[in-house]
């Protein structure tokens, strides 16, 4: 991962790991369901954000790396990571 991301990235992850502690107390405190949903679709969208950097992230260093490498064995190793991440994400 790119460092220059990293940071951003754990900070979005710190804070959704707060909303997750957030939604096990509603839980617990036995709150109205649909706040609850609210709160945990809140957490899928924050989550979507964070593979979405990742992603972004991804491209710019590693992919952009191995097309630069000029090693085409490399290229094709990058792509087919992302067609194995996205094929296991359709399951």
């Amino acid at each position: 991962m790119c460092q220059k991301n990293a940071k951003a990235i754990c900070t979005r992850l710190n804070r959704i790991a707060g909303q997750v502690r957030g939604v096990s107390q509603m839980v617990a405190d036995d709150r109205y369901c649909i706040d609850i949903l609210h709160q945990t679709q809140a957490i899928k969208a924050a989550l979507a954000n964070v593979e979405t950097e990742i992603l972004k992230s991804h491209a710019a260093c590693c992919v952009e790396e191995a097309i630069l490498s000029g090693v085409a064995a490399e290229q094709r190793k990058k792509f087919n990571e992302l067609v194995e991440v996205f094929a296991k994400a359709k399951l």
